[in-house]
């Protein structure tokens, strides 16, 4: 039996070492990657666009209780931790109290990131701001284009996260706890809700930089955890080619690398007779969603199509690496059925030169944002699309020379879309901007009304790890803010 299997393996190694092996090598690697995005077999597509469209049918997953609201999510990432005392949250009594010490009744004993030990002065807003829209919600002036839509969003004032750093900040975020091996949200989604599209990953994720200092983020944010290896997150490239290989090399046509994908796929079938590893079952994929992406990508990043007006309006060259071109990718996407888009802006760390500094990083995402949120709004798509910007955490009311330090205790994001209301403020901290007070929002209660809105309960969809039943909200309390739900 294991010279049978040796002789098994063997003969697939022989296989990859072919003209494709650079193509189908690559599926653990750049396209590689890719597969491990949302291979679903076409019936269970089907079945899903019907569970989207129609409600749930009966057999549906248990976690599956209602209706949903949103089909998929856009997360915009500010990474770096954009300030919210220069973004949403407008404190005067900083400006009255600037340079004098913060109150010790508010710091003391509170974590700090790189400021211990040393004087804790107030720092007064570095923005002006603007009431906007019918509610008069307080928006920075470096939003001119998020100003104009403040009827269509909701800002969270009241967040709070648990990690003060930022990429134990990001892993929290992404996956409700600092424990390594653990689910991101897309691949959570791709497990709960599985893809709307057969020929794309349902989990894609593009970075773009700019506008401070570009803290690195770590493949693991997208990261398939304990879940199939079918449910990882996929990074496109935003320059260039979006994926490695796409193409087929000179001399090989499709239907010999069809053949060779066939046989690769009957070798790894009887293997997985022998061994019994589900992780075989996404292998198999990998290769079959890769060989379809040969067509679906390229389509993909054709904006021929696209009218001159909607390039215009997001303010990019397609391609060019920006965030701007992202967002503009982020809505072809979407429109295809991809589940969970996630777009890192890695340029909002601001330790110094924050006057100078976040005008910059403000002006690289502003005009793309609402972009975005008005060409899926006249797209009909807005209705069901969640779109989430914010950050890992928030700034601090205190001083770290002409910048600010990492802030957990309150912090600011927005919601739009996916059945969220609109033109609303929730949540608020003190009068310094330290603390979350009135209705705060833990990171958890962020995921489970993003799962609410999706039609999951968020504490039955489960996920049976090491003998427990393991889940996005983890075992705390987690609450669906229904205040903000229309």
């Amino acid at each position: 039996m294991k010279r049978v299997l040796m002789e098994r393996v063997h003969a697939e190694q022989c296989l990859l070492s072919q003209t494709r092996r650079k193509f189908l090598t690559s599926t653990f690697g750049s396209v590689g990657s890719l597969a491990l995005g949302s291979m679903m077999g076409s019936k269970l597509m089907a079945a899903t666009a019907r569970e989207l469209d129609e409600g749930l049918p009966a057999g549906a997953k248990p976690f599956l209780t209602h209706a949903p609201k949103a089909k998929r999510v856009i997360h915009l990432c500010m990474a770096g931790g954009p300030s919210h005392l220069e973004t949403f949250d407008y404190k005067p009594t900083l400006r009255k109290h600037h340079k004098q010490p913060m109150p010790e009744s508010l710091t003391k004993g509170q974590p700090i990131a790189q400021l211990q030990g040393r004087a804790l002065t107030a720092f007064e807003p570095q923005t002006t701001f603007t009431k906007c829209g019918k509610a008069g919600i307080e928006i920075a002036d470096i939003f001119p284009h998020i100003q104009k839509l403040a009827d269509e969003i909701c800002v969270i004032k009241s967040m709070k996260t648990e990690q003060i750093n930022h990429d134990p900040a990001h892993t929290f975020f992404n996956t409700g706890t600092i424990r390594p091996n653990n689910p991101s949200i897309g691949s959570w989604l791709m497990y709960g809700l599985g893809s709307l599209n057969q020929n794309l990953p349902g989990f894609v994720v593009l970075t773009s930089v700019g506008g401070g200092q570009a803290q690195p983020i770590s493949a693991r944010q997208w990261h398939n955890g304990f879940l199939d290896s079918k449910y990882q997150g996929v990074k496109l490239n935003s320059v260039g080619d979006p994926v490695y290989y796409v193409g087929s090399p000179d001399g090989v046509s499709n239907p010999c690398q069809s053949e060779v994908i066939e046989a690769v796929n009957q070798l790894n079938q009887k293997h997985s007779k022998v061994v019994d590893d589900p992780e075989i079952a996404s292998r198999i994929a990998q290769y079959e969603l890769a060989f379809r992406m040969q067509m679906a990508v390229p389509e993909l990043t054709d904006f021929s199509d696209e009218n001159p007006k909607t390039i215009e309006s997001y303010g990019c060259k397609p391609g060019d690496g920006s965030f701007a071109s992202n967002c503009l990718l982020a809505r072809r996407l979407a429109e295809r059925g991809v589940r969970f888009i996630q777009l890192y802006h890695r340029g909002w760390d601001h330790h110094g030169g924050i006057k100078k500094r976040i005008p910059g990083a403000a002006k690289l995402v502003d005009q793309a944002t609402a972009a975005l949120i008005n060409d899926l709004k006249q797209r009909g798509m807005l209705d069901d699309t969640l779109i989430i910007w914010g950050g890992e955490f928030g700034r601090t009311p205190m001083a770290q020379g002409d910048g600010r330090d990492h802030h957990i205790k309150g912090y600011s994001m927005f919601l739009c879309g996916g059945g969220i209301k609109p033109g609303i403020t929730y949540g608020n901290t003190d009068d310094f901007g330290y603390n979350a007070q009135e209705n705060v929002v833990h990171v958890r209660d962020l995921h489970a009304t993003m799962l609410h809105q999706l039609g999951i309960n968020h504490e039955k969809m489960t996920f049976k790890h090491q003998g427990l039943d393991a889940r996005l909200t983890g075992v705390e309390h987690a609450k669906v803010l229904k205040e903000l739900i229309s």
